[in-house]
């Protein structure tokens, strides 16, 4: 495109990103003589209405936000068949850039960064929107090292009325991704306010809380697993600071702060008492304010007995470990759990599971779902018909577990989004097999959630509906837990 004149005004100089979606180009705009930002929908989509009226949307929802840290649209429109959205050009690096280039930033600038993030997503709250995709490479920074967020590409409204998230479908991006999103939930303010706590997270220690090789295994660490403690990587960062950040990236939304808002009010007095040098104040996450009561001093020789009882209670803690997991079970006569709960499952693609049809379905790359790279899949025979036409109820990739035991979420990566599938589960990769998920319109990187009553070795991704317009469904990544 470079070189080409949009809507004969915008005049296309470089490109300057790239996403899923759409690029981003550097153009001269001829009526104004000035540069601005153009955002075109890749070609591929045109022809989709969701992605077209998710583009749309997206030009409607930032006109729609006026604040000195989001970045302004200007123009919207469609050229060649393609839709495009103008914002200004804000000349400088993104925050992303600035961590890699500098490394962990002071803890006054993080905080400083962090404020400004928060404040424009508070003011894109009162306006009714939830940007759900909060991360360091959608905040650009000016000349000034002011914070400008944009990329409202899936922002969608707080109205109840209008829905949120569909469940099953997960948007985002996994290092940022807060829980309830990685799992298809309902997403709101605290969704946000998860993921800027991750950026913030970011800015301080210059690494991500839950590194991982895919979008699932992320997702699967942000769902399970407690955030790092702060300060074990970034010892200087104040314990309010610590705190705080723990808060904004609790597990359940309820436990973080109750909005943006206030986040941003605490960061400030982060800020204000690191610049006061004074001794900063442990906010801890309670839901309910606890009354403070003065203790007697302890006496030193009170400390010996202190050390005795941690002796004891490590003691009986490592007891208690050794009775639960020895021999793999509970209690001597339990179910057997080759997987402590909550832990990640290497599954391992065994075969297809085709029983309306020949009994085949490329069986020979079911392996290639569960190796941990998203550059080589499984995917279904090409088909030029619906499933219900070939008189046919679906096909399926079996995976194997190991042993038998419970999963709680199975996540999926696909090429080929817009088929639909459930999980299944039983004991025998030949089946027969119960349905443990709903079934769901599969998105490029989904979680589902399972309900699982007894422990099965075999779980089956059965697809059930090809995607739209193709004739092929492909599984490029799986993951789960226990």
């Amino acid at each position: 495109m470079v070189g080409e004149v949009l809507a004969d005004r915008y005049e296309v100089e470089e490109q300057v990103g790239a996403g899923g979606m759409s690029s981003v180009y550097r153009a001269h705009d001829r009526l104004l003589e000035r540069k601005v930002a153009l955002k075109v929908m890749h070609q591929h989509y045109v022809d989709d209405p969701e992605y077209v009226e998710r583009f749309r949307r997206e030009a409607r929802s930032v006109a729609s936000i006026s604040h000195p840290n989001v970045v302004t649209v200007i123009d919207r429109g469609e050229w060649d068949g393609r839709q495009f959205i103008v914002f200004e050009y804000v000349e400088g690096e993104n925050l992303k850039q600035m961590i890699e280039r500098r490394g962990p930033a002071p803890v006054a600038t993080a905080l400083e960064l962090a404020i400004q993030v928060g404040q424009a997503l508070s003011f894109a709250h009162q306006q009714g929107l939830v940007h759900r995709d909060v991360k360091p490479q959608n905040v650009l920074l000016n000349g000034d090292g002011r914070a400008k967020v944009t990329d409202f590409g899936i922002a969608r409204s707080l109205n109840v009325q209008q829905g949120t998230t569909q469940t099953g479908t997960v948007l985002g991006t996994s290092d940022y991704i807060a829980p309830e999103q990685a799992q298809g939930q309902h997403v709101d303010e605290q969704t946000d306010i998860y993921s800027l706590g991750v950026v913030l997270f970011e800015l301080l220690t210059a690494s991500v809380p839950f590194p991982g090789t895919s979008f699932v295994a992320v997702a699967m660490r942000h769902i399970n697993e407690p955030p790092p403690r702060l300060r074990d990587a970034r010892p200087d960062v104040p314990l309010r600071v610590e705190a705080a950040v723990q808060r904004a990236m609790a597990k359940s939304p309820a436990d973080r702060f109750p909005t943006m808002n206030a986040f941003c009010a605490e960061l400030s007095a982060c800020l204000a008492q690191l610049s006061g040098g004074g001794e900063t104040e442990v906010i801890a996450p309670a839901k309910k304010p606890r009354v403070a009561r003065a203790r007697p001093a302890r006496s030193s020789s009170a400390w010996p007995v202190v050390l005795a009882l941690l002796a004891l209670i490590i003691a009986g803690a490592v007891a208690g470990w050794i009775v639960l997991h020895r021999n793999g079970t509970l209690g001597g006569g339990g179910s057997h759990l080759s997987s402590p709960l909550n832990s990640t499952v290497q599954l391992q693609g065994v075969t297809a599971y085709d029983p309306f049809g020949d009994g085949h379905e490329h069986d020979g790359d079911a392996h290639l779902a569960t190796d941990s790279s998203t550059s080589t899949y499984w995917e279904t025979e090409s088909y030029d018909s619906t499933f219900a036409a070939l008189g046919k109820k679906g096909v399926g990739l079996v995976l194997d577990a190991g042993s038998a035991m419970k999963l709680r979420q199975l996540g999926i990566a696909t090429a080929t989004p817009g088929f639909r599938a459930q999980i299944e589960a039983g004991d025998s990769a030949t089946g027969p097999f119960d349905t443990v998920s709903p079934n769901e319109i599969v998105t490029t990187q989904m979680v589902f959630p399972l309900s699982v009553s007894s422990p099965h070795r075999y779980y089956v991704i059965w697809i059930t509906a090809l995607p739209t317009g193709s004739g092929q469904a492909r599984i490029n990544d799986v993951t789960a837990s226990g």
